[in-house]
């Protein structure tokens, strides 16, 4: 079953358990791809009867072995392709996930490997997601979400979600990227021993390592 729609689908359900355990729901991947229900519902049915996923009425969403080696290879392309935008071109954290989602579908194998060695083989994309390598393994360290950081932890940035622009560029402003050191005080953060103050949800989208 080759189609772009088909591989947003596998990347999307990846996605979602990449940096939390709970399996991704069809409501939630409907939210996710901004489509109707009825049409994640009949996708999601082709997508269990190509052996992609497997998936019982009203239940969860989970790759199977061959879902997922086809899911990480999308995932390698779109963070490869992420990665050149921001090295290559110039362009924003904040800017390179819609020109990803185009690109990831249209570039050759032989393109993305010249992409992977001119860029020097990346292990993460701007906003700290690991890229799988050929083989499709992945390297990440144990992780914390900052929301569940208690008062005192001290951790590097690891990832912060690409979901919101406007965040990202807010995030950038207060002098936080990936690999920044962040501290969690009292009512605040110090952010590379600095003290600030975040914008609403961003202890949503920062992971810290553990």
């Amino acid at each position: 079953m080759a189609s772009p729609a088909a591989d947003d689908y596998l990347k999307t359900v990846y996605a979602h358990t990449e940096w939390q355990d709970a399996p991704i729901t069809p409501s939630q991947l409907a939210a996710k791809l901004g489509i109707a229900p009825s049409s994640v519902t009949e996708m999601v049915k082709k997508l269990a009867a190509s052996g992609l996923v497997s998936h019982v009425p009203y239940g969860a969403v989970r790759l199977t072995d061959a879902g997922e080696r086809r899911a990480l290879s999308m995932v390698r392309r779109h963070r490869l392709v992420e990665t050149w935008l921001v090295s290559e071109f110039g362009y924003g954290w904040h800017e390179v996930h819609d020109e990803a989602e185009v690109l990831e579908h249209t570039i050759s194998d032989r393109l993305l490997e010249g992409i992977d060695e001119r860029l020097g083989r990346p292990r993460f994309d701007p906003h700290g997601d690991a890229i799988p390598d050929a083989a499709g393994h992945v390297a990440r360290e144990p992780f914390l979400l900052l929301a569940q950081a208690p008062v005192g932890h001290e951790g590097r940035v690891l990832r912060v979600s690409d979901t919101d622009p406007d965040l990202l560029c807010a995030l950038e402003d207060l002098g936080l990227s990936v690999s920044s050191v962040v501290r969690v005080a009292e009512g605040g953060v110090e952010i590379d021993g600095v003290s600030a103050e975040l914008p609403d949800g961003a202890d949503e989208v920062v992971w810290l390592s553990a």
